[in-house]
């Protein structure tokens, strides 16, 4: 739930910085630290998404009626 929050926050930030560097209204000085902080928020998002990926599971119903745990990866 946590890192739901933080992902959410973090993207809305990202939102944010781009309706401001859309506007045109910043400086270029503001622009660069927008820039910056939109890359620095987007690595972690690309974090964040690697860390839940590692940790999905889906079921896979197998033949006899059986369900068994797969990793991700491996159910794709």
């Amino acid at each position: 739930m946590v890192q739901n929050r933080i992902f959410e926050t973090a993207v809305q930030k990202l939102e944010t910085l781009v309706r401001k560097l859309e506007n045109g209204d910043l400086t270029l000085e503001e622009s660069l630290k927008a820039f910056e902080e939109g890359i620095s928020l987007t690595r972690a998002c690309e974090k964040l998404l690697q860390e839940a990926k590692g940790k999905v599971e889906q079921l896979v119903k197998k033949e006899g009626g059986k369900w068994e745990k797969t990793s991700f990866e491996e159910a794709e």
